[in-house]
């Protein structure tokens, strides 16, 4: 493994083995640590001048800047590493001279005008070096670049002018991302960053992650919505800005650049009185990044990652840009009420909060008085955070007397928490990300990873890239990870578990199995072996189609790596053997010893960014917070004498339930938190006609969705950067939210709604901020027992389960399983077949999921502007041969048509999907998948079997333009290559290492006071 490739955002153990000597002190160093780390750690108040090395990244060499002098030979700082006796000078002025001559080559690219900047906010990099190094005049001066700004993409623009050629953009994108879109031309007069070898981002593969922009060390590339809005004089009109940028270069031949930077870093410390950086968590999927938001005044100047125990500097086009829904014009403002019409359709009226609640609390009151507390039930929702699941839950328990609630990892994530529950006690991802990365192989099942988590897609496609990691993926479609993968398989629909315990049936008749670790650490053995053999296979080849060669080449790469991940989501939990699929993906897993090690394990990848904390907090019908039993009578009493009530002693109902449950005339009222069930809940019309029956609803969000138009009363929630709270990731991981901005008009965060009712109910809830519900929940709930808001401060994390001390469990089995004696269990399953098969009428499979840009149906992404010039409007994607044979093209208008309802949307035709096959994205309010999804659901868990849908495709004479525009990414032809390749920079017939040319010359003030100015 190169040092330079190392783990992503994980920090190296430092255990020093030897030392070096720099400037005469010994420091000491571990082997191999690159010199650049060990300076910096050694000499924290002495700035060692580093320009294009990143330590999220490492060495990318191009800048020249960290030169330093070890055992008498010039050398950069950031590519070599530490040796035993090394003998290191970083101030001299042999040293000096060449840091100066490498910066000065910088500013000859680069045009300092600091004051009138956006990004003179005190992290840019290359105004900070003209500081440090006391930097009076340019010997070269700034050379203009033949090219224009490039602002075509609708997030950030590029500056050829200002951009330095250090690549650190193109490390970003090569092998941090790994989209492999970002080049430079070094061969070319003008070198400049290229975008799949064009001068153009729009149309390139650029899937505006902004990890380039976030890296950036200067100004040439920045978000456009810092652009005149982050300084003092930078919303100057053009000719304006020209003018000032002019009238300062002038004065600089006289005063140097020191009176002009006192100037910038002046009005830089003025920004900090206006512009606020906060901490939050991402709102979309659940991998869990955190960064800093800037805001000025509502205004969202930017996201920066850097901290993140999850993502460090990575991002996604969501977590980085698409934030517009938080000051949509749209955004529910004050509470709502119905006002019913004989004439026409029901509108709504504004009412107060005293009004809306004191309505809820007579309606809820009087219908538990009438018809029981099962009468009424409560969705929470994956959106909000841990402390209003847990307020959600407690709400329907102790207050109204009901176990009627749920959440929506119902429709998703539920057959994969059943699954491993089954085998190994505990529901969530065995190990973090970094395991993944570490693992020598990864098998991706029924999971479009890198659009639904591509931040966690990252660590997989780097360490596949550059660490040997091994990458299988199963799927029906050949999306990104598909691509990439060593081997791609794409079996039968709803096939996995057969082909999967074909692999577990070869591996043991070929001895592969890990017999010492099963004696000591798994039951069942014997009737799991028994059920497998049941698994031939000639069997797994005629159900799945896929070759016998294939399943022994999966089961032969498992018995070579050293350590297995196992990834999977929605592809394989929406089917009627969700459950049943995600068991044999873990009795696998225990079969060849991949638990309780490092860089193995199971990971059903989390779809919504507090998903799987809204289960963990007790929003199901089920569990108590942390899984506790609703049966259990000890652990229903230990909830009772916490709360002061008694609760009620059998399971409710679950999300499925609860709409049969309307349906039969036995629930009358619900409230739904957060969630659009109509546009996520399967068979979409059957839903819709159920809401509508219910005698009172309420609906609490924060912009007007499909479902609360059917509400009674609508209450206006604040979004995530308007409250504060915990969200937890796929990884297990506890994380703190700040509040960035109040909530707009009468909204209020949902913990404050939730106890105001509670409240009108009689509860005398008495919470001021969310830290002390969290208290409440740790001491009530064994895997949160030291979970507290001190321990989350800023960035730091906690991934459950948590001892009372504070010691979390990164990985979540190390000294035993949690059953009672410590010992997993297998759990031999029996496949059954697909609930839909296809026929003569609807003789099309239709798969659906997520796509990069967009989120669920789009409530939040489509209220993006930018995003919706990429990707405007749904689609669903035919191959090419269905194309053909249909007479289609992109843009050409079809009615989808199932057993259960219709849909009309316009064709993508690509070489993703094959055959009959149709891929349709969730992403639509307007014309949702789930119209055509039927009520046939996972017979574990009820949830809906979304991916067995058969449909018949109708083509229409309506054509249209292609529904990916132009500028869209998927038209794009990426670029790889191993990185920056600075080795071509360097063959340049004008350049030479920096101090080996002695013509070179510097031209500088001198300056007496400061010891790094030499004239």
């Amino acid at each position: 493994m190169s040092v330079e490739k190392r783990l992503l955002n994980t920090p190296l153990a430092m255990r020093p083995d030897t030392a070096v000597i720099i400037d005469g002190v010994e420091v000491p160093v571990a082997t191999g640590e690159l010199l650049v780390e060990a300076i910096n750690r050694a000499f924290p108040g002495r700035h060692l001048p580093q320009v294009c090395y990143h330590p999220a990244m490492g060495p990318i060499q191009t800048c020249d800047t960290c030169m330093v002098e070890v055992d008498g030979t010039l050398v950069r700082a950031c590519s070599v590493r530490a040796a035993s006796g090394m003998s290191v000078v970083t101030e001299s002025s042999r040293v000096d001279m060449a840091q100066r001559e490498a910066f000065d080559r910088i500013l000859q690219n680069h045009d300092l005008y600091c004051t009138v900047c956006d990004n003179n906010n005190g992290n840019c990099t290359v105004h900070n070096t003209v500081e440090h190094l006391d930097v009076k005049h340019q010997s070269r001066p700034f050379r203009d670049k033949p090219y224009e700004q490039d602002h075509s993409n609708p997030f950030y623009r590029y500056d050829p002018d200002q951009c330095i050629l250090c690549g650190r953009c193109v490390e970003a994108c090569q092998n941090v991302q790994v989209n492999e879109t970002l080049t430079i031309n070094w061969e070319s007069e003008h070198p400049r960053v290229l975008w799949d070898g064009g001068e153009q981002i729009a149309g390139s593969s650029c899937v505006s992650c902004g990890h380039c922009v976030t890296v950036c060390p200067c100004n040439a590339l920045m978000e456009k919505s810092m652009l005149g809005h982050a300084g003092y004089f930078t919303n100057l009109p053009p000719k304006a800005l020209d003018q000032m940028i002019e009238a300062v270069k002038a004065i600089e031949p006289e005063t140097g650049f020191g009176p002009i930077l006192a100037v910038s870093t002046a009005e830089s410390a003025m920004r900090e009185a206006r512009v606020r950086r906060t901490k939050t968590v991402c709102t979309y999927c659940g991998v869990g990044c955190s960064f800093d938001v800037w805001t000025r005044d509502r205004h969202i100047l930017k996201i920066e990652p850097a901290e993140g125990p999850a993502n460090g500097i990575s991002t996604c086009i969501k977590g980085k840009f698409a934030w517009d829904y938080i000051n949509a014009d749209d955004r529910l403002m004050t509470p709502l009420i119905r006002v019913k019409t004989h004439n026409g359709p029901d509108t709504f009226r504004e009412a107060t909060w005293d009004e809306a609640l004191t309505l809820i609390a007579e309606t809820f009151t009087k219908t538990r008085e009438k018809h029981g507390p099962d009468a009424l039930a409560f969705i929470a929702s994956s959106k909000c955070t841990n402390e209003e699941s847990y307020l959600m839950q407690k709400l329907a328990r102790a207050v109204i007397g009901t176990n009627n609630v749920d959440n929506c990892s119902r429709y998703c994530q539920t057959p994969a928490t059943m699954g491993l529950k089954r085998t190994v006690g505990y529901g969530g991802d065995t190990g973090s990300i970094t395991d993944i990365e570490k693992a020598g192989l990864v098998i991706i099942v029924g999971s479009n990873t890198a659009e639904s988590h591509p931040v966690l897609a990252t660590r997989v496609k780097r360490s596949h890239k550059h660490r040997g990691q091994r990458l299988i993926v199963a799927d029906i479609r050949k999306h990104e990870m598909a691509r990439r993968a060593d081997l791609f398989v794409r079996p039968e629909p709803s096939t996995d578990a057969v082909w999967i315990n074909a692999v577990a049936q070869y591996i043991l008749d070929q001895g592969w199995h890990q017999q010492a670790f099963i004696d000591k650490w798994v039951n069942g053995f014997e009737d799991y072996r028994n059920t497998l053999q049941q698994y031939t296979l000639e069997f797994a080849e005629r159900v799945t189609k896929l070759p016998s060669e294939t399943i022994k080449r999966i089961a032969n790469e498992i018995h070579q790596a050293d350590g297995v991940c196992v990834l999977w989501a929605m592809g394989v939990t929406q089917h009627c053997g969700g459950s049943d699929t995600s068991t044999s993906i873990s009795n696998l897993l225990l079969l060849t010893g991949n638990y309780m090690r490092p860089g193995a394990g199971a990971y059903p990848l989390r779809g919504h960014n507090n998903v799987q904390g809204t289960s963990d907090f007790g929003s199901m019908p089920n569990t108590l917070p942390g899984y506790q039993p609703v049966e259990d009578d000890a652990i229903r009493k230990k909830f009772e004498a916490g709360w002061g009530v008694k609760l009620p002693p059998k399971n409710g109902l679950d999300n499925h339930e609860m709409i049969r449950a309307i349906q039969e005339g036995n629930l009358k009222c619900m409230y739904i938190k957060g969630e659009d069930t109509i546009t996520s809940d399967a068979n979409a019309n059957d839903v819709t006609a159920a809401l509508s029956m219910l005698d009172f609803f309420v609906v609490q969000d924060v912009c007007l969705s499909e479902t609360a138009r059917f509400a009674d009363v609508i209450l206006p929630a604040s979004p995530s950067l308007e409250k504060e709270g915990t969200f937890t990731s796929t990884e297990r991981r506890i994380q703190r939210l700040y509040r960035a901005l109040e909530p707009l008009g009468q909204s209020k965060p949902d913990w404050e709604i939730i106890q105001e009712i509670a409240n009108r109910l009689g509860a005398g809830w008495n919470y001021t901020h969310p830290s002390q519900i969290m208290d409440e929940c740790a001491a009530l709930t064994p895997i949160f027992a030291g979970v507290r808001y001190d321990r989350l401060e800023g960035y730091k994390s906690l991934q459950w389960p948590v001892e009372k001390s504070g010691t979390d469990s990164p990985l979540l089995f190390i000294e035993k399983f949690p059953f009672p004696d410590g010992k997993a269990k297998f759990y031999p399953i029996e496949w059954i077949e697909p609930c839909e098969e296809r026929s003569p009428e609807f003789n099309h499979h239709l798969n659906n999921g997520r796509l990069l840009e967009h989120f669920e149906q789009g409530a939040m992404t489509y209220r993006s502007k930018g995003i919706r010039e990429m990707t405007p409007t749904n689609f669903v994607e035919v191959s090419p041969e269905l194309a053909t044979r249909k007479g289609l093209s992109s843009g050409s208008m079809v009615r989808l048509r199932s057993l259960y309802g219709e849909a009309t949307v316009p064709v993508v035709v690509t070489d993703r999907v094959e055959g009959d096959h149709l891929y349709m994205s969730l992403n639509s309010a307007t014309q949702p998948v789930n119209r055509l999804t039927g009520s046939m659901v996972d017979r574990a868990t009820h949830t809906p079997a979304y991916k067995e849908i058969s449909v018949n495709l109708t083509v229409l004479p309506e054509t249209g333009p292609d529904p990916l525009p132009p500028q869209n990414f998927r038209h794009g032809h990426p670029t790889p290559q191993t990185g920056v390749e600075v080795e071509r920079k360097w063959k340049r017939a004008d350049y030479a290492p920096p101090g080996t040319n002695g013509t070179e010359h510097l031209v500088q003030i001198h300056n007496p006071g400061c010891p790094r100015s030499r004239s």
